[in-house]
């Protein structure tokens, strides 16, 4: 027998191991009586109905909640809550009735010209401005005030036509040939016409004909009471009819530019009452005005739809630009309407939590239709005087769910829960761990890592 495998160097090398054993073993008895020693005082028993212990500090006695019989009607997922969880959860209930539903569409807008109102003034001669009389952009001008005065060879040349038609009216007006009476009076009128079309005022003419001298110039005047919002026109500046030598806009009226969605479409119509708020600290400040227009076609970008109110401007006070926030409120009738707050959505289906009798709550599916400010019309599933659910529906439909889910385990196959109400409780089976066996006498344990 080799050295190694001798009782006393196998002694010496299993020594440490028992040592260990022995350490883990004294480890675990001293846990232990600390673990007993430290264990929870018994204290007070649960209620029946499975609510706080009784005498609990900060926690209220709801040993008195016994759970009631179901009222007659009640479904399968009718659940109880008592009146003590009802007050710490927080339920609200409310009747189905009939209500009014108004609806609100609100949107962003932004002001701007009334294109109807809006005028670009243009000479139909071509020559050059010898003055000027409004020389900037914003300035307010009224109807028939002087813009800009213009000097054109044409008109020059045309007002001497024209008096030399009228001298040979004169002249020939009295001759004994009819076609030279004609030819006189053709001629005056063309020179006449000439003149309109190049909008010299009436006025002009007479006095042209009154005193013969002709108007080295032709004055241009403001079409209508407005701001100018363009001008091109300078001193010594020459300009054709294509220029536009002022644009001039009336903001005694403005518009009011947004956009809605599709499904708010059915609530507008043409000549609607239409509201505009001003943010920037002006919330109390609001225009009534009536919308004119609903653009026939939808944007592919935005799925909306432009509108346009037109709105008046007292005082000049709205400008151009402004960001608005445009209202259009609707009237949908006396509809049998159910509280928005107490529909759950589960995007497949609608319905409602109803309060029965005894504290029992039920879903119960229902129909709805386009919804208003704050009711939904209620087409199907509830009748009037129904009692709903408007707060902690939310957790009300989670406990009747769990409550299907439970029944649906029970009625699993293999799920026998019969003992589990008289507090029965399923023992898992024990596993038997045999000790290693010892080394018999005269044998040599496994030994690796050496060679022999």
């Amino acid at each position: 027998m080799s050295e190694t495998n001798s009782p006393p160097a196998l002694v010496k090398r299993l020594a440490p191991l028992a040592v260990v054993a022995l350490l883990a073993l004294a480890i675990g008895v001293v846990g232990g009586r600390l673990l007993w020693r430290s264990g929870p005082a018994p204290g007070p028993s649960a209620s029946a109905t499975g609510g706080a212990p009784a005498g609990m500090p900060g926690m209220p006695d709801m040993s008195g909640d016994q759970k009631v019989a179901p009222p007659p009607g009640a479904g399968d997922k009718a659940v109880y809550i008592s009146p003590t969880r009802q007050q710490l959860i927080g339920v609200r209930t409310a009747v189905v009735s009939h209500q009014e539903l108004d609806s609100t569409i609100r949107t962003v807008g932004t002001l701007a010209y009334d294109e109807t109102r809006v005028s670009q003034v243009h000479s139909k001669i071509a020559g050059w401005v010898e003055k000027v009389f409004v020389d900037y952009v914003g300035k307010a001008v009224r109807r028939g005030e002087p813009l800009f005065a213009v000097y054109s060879p044409e008109l020059v040349s045309t007002q001497k036509e024209y008096l030399l038609a009228l001298k040979a009216r004169s002249e020939l007006g009295t001759s004994q040939v009819p076609a030279t009476r004609a030819a006189a009076e053709s001629l005056l009128a063309a020179a006449r016409d000439r003149l309109k079309l190049w909008d010299v005022p009436d006025e002009h003419v007479a006095e042209l004909e009154r005193t013969g001298e002709v108007r080295k110039s032709m004055m241009f005047h403001s079409p209508f009471d407005g701001i100018v919002l363009e001008r091109n026109a300078f001193p010594g500046q020459y300009i054709t009819p294509e220029m536009t030598t002022f644009k001039i806009a009336d903001l005694s009226r403005i518009w009011a530019l947004g956009a809605v969605f599709e499904y708010e479409l059915p609530l507008l119509t043409m000549g609607q009452e239409a509201e505009i708020e001003f943010p920037y600290g002006q919330a109390t400040r609001t225009l009534k005005g009536t919308v004119s227009y609903i653009s026939p076609e939808i944007d592919p970008q935005t799925r909306r739809v432009k509108i346009r109110a037109e709105f008046p401007n007292p005082g000049l006070k709205l400008k151009p630009e402004t960001f608005v926030t445009v209202v259009i409120r609707t009237r949908g009738g006396h509809h049998l309407a159910i509280p928005k707050e107490a529909v759950i959505d589960s995007g497949a289906k609608r319905y409602a939590i109803v309060a029965l009798a005894n504290g029992y709550f039920e879903p119960r599916p229902i129909q709805v239709g386009q919804p208003g400010d704050e009711f939904y019309p209620l087409l199907a599933g509830l009748e009037v005087g129904d009692r709903i659910a408007t707060s902690a529906q939310f957790l009300i439909d989670s406990e009747t769910n769990l409550q299907s889910a439970m029944q649906s385990m029970i009625s699993m196959p293999g799920m026998d829960v019969k003992g589990a109400g008289a507090g029965a409780k399923k023992v898992a089976p024990a596993v038997s761990v045999s000790p290693p066996a010892a080394p018999q006498a005269g044998t040599t344990p496994a030994h690796t890592g050496h060679g022999n």
